[in-house]
């Protein structure tokens, strides 16, 4: 397990490398897929709504391309 300042320095890289890279950057379609993947189980839960589930999915997906 990293610490949170890794955790946080390395997840501010990556986000500021799909930024720059766009599409081609190997971190993107796995982020973009996590975020599809909330808004659709976040659209279907009865609590929790789309734009919830996006930023859950996103950050999940994050956190799993980080933590590998």
């Amino acid at each position: 397990m990293k610490k949170s300042s890794d955790l946080i320095t390395e997840a501010r890289q990556e986000v500021t490398g799909m930024a720059k890279g766009g599409m081609k950057h190997p971190s993107t379609k796995p982020v973009l897929a996590g975020a599809a993947i909330g808004a659709l189980a976040g659209g279907l839960l009865p609590i929790v709504s789309w734009p919830i589930g996006l930023v859950a999915g996103a950050g999940y997906a994050l956190y799993n391309r980080i933590n590998r």
